[in-house]
């Protein structure tokens, strides 16, 4: 579980600082024609796609319908492969995972990949190593407990590595960024109600939830094909829950406070850095300059550069969430 102090919540505020500046002034420029009384405006909007991530970084799933509790998105990066180090495996350096594709069957996790059988993986965890050890995902140590031999020796073929597949235990309790959290409901103390206690999660880099909005990505594609640049898909940003909305425009996520889906609330508490897996085809697995070459020239905060924002849900229970449903959006401004 990571570690929170005083000393590292200033230190972060001080990071911070640029991001929040600019994000005030892009709402005194967006807002400035259209000053209500209110200071905050309420968006409809709709649920563009939903996206599932069973094992870290590798391929995607689409989905119509998803299941999404305090944890996030049901079965979304449960998994994760660790090297013979010790170390957890992502396309930054290894962009082959991106051609490990998954399926939730009725009772397993299906893997397939180019020139290899398919395997699966039963979901009821009856293949599971006996005793739980600890693994590390960034600066968190979360327990977990090794799938199948035969699982191992499967990825470690294709990946040319020796590596396993680890599930978290059942047990675990890793909060999402306690610094961030802490940050947003003290800029947003009227929406922080439901938000109080720890957002566990599983393999994630920091939090249950990753939302994009659809028309960031298009602000993207007309920037590369200005440049005569391809244009890319939005599963390179790899994305829980994507939104669309005709006014909600390009990057007003990061003026959203919260979503509200038909009752459970997502708070978007910090804006998603990005490395080089976007750069990533997800299809051929082919590693490319763009779109980050192009993001880094007008997304590179003091932070990173951002692409999506991350949220915590306030649901106390699951709630199903459909492609095409509604959801209303709170911008502070």
């Amino acid at each position: 579980m990571g570690r929170y102090s005083q000393e590292d919540g200033a230190l972060q505020s001080l990071r911070m600082a640029p991001y929040f500046r600019a994000m005030w002034l892009h709402r005194l420029l967006l807002f400035l024609p259209h000053l209500l009384p209110d200071r905050a405006a309420i968006m409809s909007l709709t649920i563009r796609s939903l996206h599932v991530y069973p094992i870290k970084s590798c391929h995607g799933i689409d989905l119509s319908e998803a299941q999404v509790d305090r944890a996030g998105l049901a079965y979304d990066r449960r998994w994760m492969i660790v090297s013979a180090s010790g170390q957890f495996m992502t396309q930054r350096h290894w962009p082959r995972m991106a051609l490990i594709r998954t399926a939730l069957t009725t009772g397993a996790l299906h893997l397939s990949a180019p020139d290899m059988d398919d395997i699966e993986v039963p979901l009821d965890g009856s293949q599971l190593s006996e005793t739980p050890e600890t693994v590390a995902v960034w600066r968190d140590t979360v327990p977990a407990r090794a799938e199948a031999a035969a699982v191992a020796d499967w990825l470690s073929r294709f990946l040319n590595e020796p590596c396993r597949l680890m599930k978290v235990d059942a047990q675990a309790r890793r909060s999402a960024k306690l610094d961030w959290v802490a940050q947003w409901r003290e800029r947003h103390p009227d929406a922080a109600a439901g938000f109080e206690g720890d957002h566990f999660f599983g393999f994630a880099d920091g939090f249950p939830l990753l939302l994009a909005n659809q028309a960031s990505l298009d602000d993207l594609n007309a920037r590369l094909a200005a440049k005569g640049a391809e244009p890319v898909p939005m599963d390179r940003f790899r994305a829980n829950i994507v939104l669309a909305g005709d006014d909600w425009a390009a990057f007003d996520e990061d003026l959203t406070v919260t979503v509200d889906f038909d009752g459970l609330r997502v708070a978007l508490v910090k804006p998603c850095t990005r490395c080089t897996i976007p750069d990533v085809d997800q299809d051929s697995a082919a590693v490319h300059q763009e779109p980050g070459r192009t993001l880094a020239a007008y997304r590179n905060l003091e932070i990173g550069v951002v692409f999506g924002q991350n949220g915590i849900v306030d649901a106390q229970k699951s709630t199903m969430l459909r492609v095409g449903g509604q959801a209303e959006v709170e911008l502070d401004f």
